[in-house]
């Protein structure tokens, strides 16, 4: 954490938390205080841009279910599975065969199994396991590993185990090739399904464990937890046809915000091929990340969050028998407070991964996996389309693809909404909550800055998806009065290893 501050025209004091550690890329966040230490304004920036949007385009269509997935390392699969969803309906694939549609869902669990590992265990579980203010020197994952040797080793196997199943279905654990316009390229041998199988009981008992966990830090600090950061939202997330969880392939299901997950109907089952009827985006000058909102409520009261919590909360069931009893549990917890607390992300995504590591056990007794129609043949086809759209639940949540095609088979537009993008504003709120709650008025400390990044973190953002940023890290600390003079200095040096390292 890099803390920079500055005199501010209007006499407010500019305290800048960049950057903001432990989430996926690169991003900062600015308070405006007043000589009293009040909180006047917070803003979640991103300030860096890539244009990635823009270099598709020129580009063959069959190559991008593969160059996309260079967004982002933590969540590729997203990525090329989105675009394949699209880049299907290029091609008039509209129905995969059923060894395609299983092998790519098989390998969408296995994206979720380890991405939500990795987020849990090694990006938030220091806060949560130490505390939002505990010594920066321990809060990281090599002191959760000294003080929780066993909670360390299950999160790094779950992790492992999803990119084991990445690594069989798409080629390799990162920027794999598996999915194709129009289906799969290989299907998984006995060999690789046995080797599967061997540690998938095992890995349902650690996620098992994982949920627990989640729920007795939440049970441990109950009124903390219920009012951290604690906001009201509209939400947005897929829902299979009869109202499951379905993180592959759903109509869009939108509901006003209300408390305790209670809030009526926007719009339900709605056809993602249409999504700009009912979902719009707005430019801000102060960041690369746009604002998406609904439509139907404009850009004043019209944001919304998705992922984990909104995905658990909004289904009608979770087609799994361990995860939707954990569901269940978590609906009823503390009278359904649970179901709007920021921090309650982390319970819900752990309920997510108890689904994938479920959705494996049961699509790895699937003979269909290793079967030989692997792309849907041409007399299948329908008529080539210009246009494609794929949406997907990745880790973070909606995410969508969007591209046109010219006759000569290159992309001439693209335009992606990711997971992070649509939580822009609901990041935003969750920051100022958590200012108002534990900033105002206080002398800033590195701790209490820190529940800033772990209000952000609640919702494991993906700042280089959203923003298609890439960028440097600003390693010096500095706090001015109200009259621009320094009063306190902190470095961080390019190793990590000074004052602020692991924060």
């Amino acid at each position: 954490m890099n803390l920079e501050t500055a005199a501010h025209p209007e006499g407010l004091r500019r305290v800048a938390i960049d950057p903001i550690s432990r989430v996926e890329g690169h991003g900062k966040v600015t308070l405006l205080l007043d000589e009293d230490d009040h909180v006047q304004q917070v803003r979640l920036h991103i300030v860096e841009f890539r244009g990635f949007e823009k270099f598709i385009q020129g580009r063959p269509y069959w190559e991008v279910p593969v160059m996309v997935q260079r967004l982002c390392g933590i969540c590729p699969v997203s990525h090329h599975l989105a675009a394949s969803k699209a880049l299907d309906q290029i091609v008039g694939a509209h129905k995969l065969t059923p060894t395609a549609d299983k092998l790519r869902r098989l390998m969408h669990y296995g994206q979720i199994l380890q991405s939500h590992a990795l987020h849990f265990f090694h990006l938030s579980s220091p806060d949560l396991l130490f505390g939002f203010a505990s010594d920066v020197a321990k809060r990281n994952i090599v002191g959760v590993a000294a003080a929780y040797p066993e909670v360390a080793r299950q999160g790094v196997l779950l992790r492992k185990y999803g990119q084991e199943v990445i690594r069989h279905t798409a080629g390799k654990r990162v920027h794999g090739t598996g999915s194709v316009p129009g289906g799969v390229n290989k299907n998984l041998s006995l060999v690789e399904r046995d080797e599967l199988l061997k540690d998938i009981y095992q890995i349902i008992g650690w996620s098992r464990d994982a949920v627990h966990i989640a729920r007795n830090l939440f049970e441990q600090n109950l009124e903390e937890y219920n009012a951290f950061g604690r906001f009201r939202a509209h939400t947005l997330n897929l829902v299979r046809a009869d109202g499951a969880m379905d993180l592959y392939h759903g109509g869009l299901r939108a509901r006003e915000a209300g408390n305790n997950g209670d809030g009526k109907t926007i719009f339900d089952h709605v056809d993602y091929n249409h999504y700009w009827e009912h979902i719009m985006e707005e430019v801000k000058p102060w960041s690369y990340m746009k604002f998406p909102f609904l439509r139907a409520l404009g850009s004043e009261q019209g944001w919304y969050r998705v992922g984990p919590l909104t995905r658990v909360t909004q289904c009608d069931f979770i087609p799994t028998p361990f995860a939707d009893h954990e569901r269940k549990e978590f609906l009823a917890f503390d009278g359904g407070r649970a179901t709007g607390a920021t921090l309650a992300y982390h319970w819900a995504r752990m309920i997510e991964m108890l689904h994938a590591a479920e959705a494996i056990k049961e699509l790895l007794h699937d003979a269909d996996l290793q079967g030989d129609e692997l792309v849907v043949a041409e007399k299948d086809r329908g008529e080539r389309q210009e246009r494609g759209i794929g949406m997907i639940e990745a880790p973070r949540g909606t995410l969508i693809h969007h591209y046109r095609v010219d006759e000569n088979d290159q992309v001439i537009r693209a335009n992606l909404i990711v997971s992070t993008t649509h939580n822009n504003q609901a990041m935003n709120e969750a920051v100022r909550q958590v200012a108002r709650q534990y900033l105002d008025g206080r002398k800033l400390t590195e701790g209490l800055l820190n529940h800033i990044e772990v209000a952000i973190r609640a919702f494991d953002p993906c700042l280089s998806c959203a923003t298609h940023a890439l960028g440097k890290m600003p390693l010096q600390v500095e706090l001015l009065d109200a009259e621009g003079q320094e009063i306190d200095r902190l470095v961080r040096g390019t190793s990590s290893a000074g004052a602020l390292a692991g924060s």
